[in-house]
């Protein structure tokens, strides 16, 4: 996505159209498009005819493409590409490369916050086709994608659940024991910021469902917003569209209840199970 960007701007620098560069790979406009918006792979030999077509040094364009080269290695997740969507393969990408991550979840716990008892259930009834060989690939990478939580240069994760996460029973009261306990656990974390959104609070501006915003320490990346459905997802990254779910969750988090409170809250709710 950065690469695409790059060259968005250096094209846009040389007062070259996408028409124009277009021509220079005898593709059509459509397909430069696509590559500025890192809907497709970068082909080394493209970028370099686009790189020479907008004037660039010729030590600027051997870098450029040591970073193509780079961009086209398996991220670790590809390991898990037989349980992975291709749409949720960008998701993991985002979510590895974020130093701030915020989100809104109504229906159950975030998957970064899930113990794997919790995720088991989750999945089993997500996938109820699904083989034990299968559920056991499926959380394994989910349990792999929380390790990002405890690197050195861990993003900062702050969450607004509904209270109704807590409130339905996943796998049994010993599972959401435990689940609750692992909620309380990383409250004491210094990067992750858990609030809960009561039903006392009434009606609040997420109730079209559940969200998640990154943002990244990269100059050229905008903040991208991510939303699911039950066959694929939509990533929206167009300012507007992003500043609007920002203040979505900056007026849930007004709403919900403190972290200091989000701690008494889990405690009274655990003992109901």
């Amino acid at each position: 996505m950065v690469l695409g960007l790059r060259l968005r701007d250096l094209r846009e620098r040389a007062g070259c159209s996408f028409e124009e560069a277009a021509r220079a790979l005898s593709v059509n406009a459509a397909t430069v498009r696509r590559m500025e918006k890192a809907e497709v792979g970068l082909k080394p030999l493209f970028v370099e005819k686009l790189l020479e077509t907008y004037g660039v040094e010729r030590r600027e364009i051997d870098s450029f493409l040591a970073l193509v080269e780079e961009s086209r290695r398996p991220g670790w997740w590809h390991r898990f590409r037989d349980v992975l969507p291709d749409w949720f393969g960008l998701y993991v990408s985002l979510e590895g490369a974020a130093n701030v991550i915020r989100g809104y979840e109504p229906h159950c716990v975030p998957g970064l916050l899930q113990t794997e008892d919790y995720a088991r259930e989750l999945l089993r009834t997500g996938f109820p086709n699904a083989s034990e060989e299968e559920l056991d690939r499926r959380v394994a990478l989910r349990m792999e994608r929380q390790a990002l939580l405890v690197r050195n240069d861990a993003p900062r994760l702050w969450v607004v659940m509904d209270e109704t996460v807590l409130r339905r029973p996943v796998g049994g009261p010993e599972v959401m024991r435990k689940q609750i306990d692992r909620l309380a656990e990383v409250l004491a974390a210094p990067n992750v910021s858990l609030q809960v959104l009561p039903f006392e609070a009434g009606p609040h501006p997420g109730m079209f469902g559940p969200f998640q915003l990154f943002r990244f320490d990269i100059p050229e990346l905008p903040d991208i917003v991510y939303t699911e459905g039950l066959t694929g997802a939509v990533y929206v990254d167009e300012r507007p569209d992003t500043a609007a779910y920002l203040e979505v969750l900056d007026r849930m988090g007004a709403q919900a209840a403190s972290v200091r409170h989000t701690e008494e809250f889990l405690g009274a709710i655990r003992k109901e199970f």
